[in-house]
């Protein structure tokens, strides 16, 4: 356990990862903040001293942080366009959309109001989410099309929206016993990808 009084660098990425380990480990029920701070192996008083809202803060903050960071890789997307499979590299969206917050992290902050207010405030202030995201898959799918790998008048737009609504979802309802999701989100993207009439080649349809 670090010193009291020793600087630890990156501290919100060390509770972040923390957290996460303990709930996939052991559920929700689980995630206090001294477990939080045990698990990071920080001064009990850590957590509450960088979040001064707490645990409901914490919270949001990591579902923040990881949307920011999916949003990121997302921004990336339409750099590969011409590049592999359609319908891989939508996967790859749909699969970094289910490891940004985890299942079991969503439905955390769904069951904290507090938590899931605040993150709804940041998100209209303009905090990176899930829009963000569906528009750089639209870009994405639009540099497709013009490259003659889609249909032409493919509705990009609505097969972004149907992707990112559609793991949105997913992520709001992965309870125990539920349907594997990223199993779901493959034969999503399968589907999109032919109903884009996606192809290797120049499609001119």
């Amino acid at each position: 356990m670090s010193p009291r009084g020793v600087a630890i660098p990156d501290v919100r990425e060390r509770l972040f990862a923390a957290a996460e380990q303990l709930l996939a480990r052991e559920g929700p029920g689980a995630l206090t903040s001294r477990a939080i701070t045990t698990e990071a192996g920080c001064a009990k008083g850590l957590l509450h001293a960088h979040f001064a809202g707490g645990l409901d803060e914490f919270v949001a903050e990591l579902c923040l942080d990881r949307f920011a960071r999916t949003a990121e890789q997302a921004a990336h997307l339409p750099e590969r366009a011409g590049q592999g499979a359609v319908e891989e590299n939508l996967a790859t969206v749909a699969d970094a959309l289910l490891d940004s917050a985890g299942p079991v992290i969503a439905g955390l902050a769904l069951t904290r109001p507090t938590a899931s207010e605040r993150i709804r405030t940041a998100l209209q202030a303009g905090a990176p989410g899930y829009e963000a995201i569906q528009g750089a898959v639209a870009d994405y799918l639009d540099a497709e099309r013009r490259l003659g790998r889609l249909a032409n008048g493919t509705d990009t737009t609505a097969i972004a929206l149907a992707l990112v609504g559609t793991v949105h979802h997913l992520l709001m309802t992965g309870w125990a016993g539920a349907p594997e999701p990223r199993e779901q989100a493959r034969r999503l993207t399968a589907m999109l990808a032919r109903a884009a009439g996606a192809g290797d080649g120049p499609s001119g349809s």
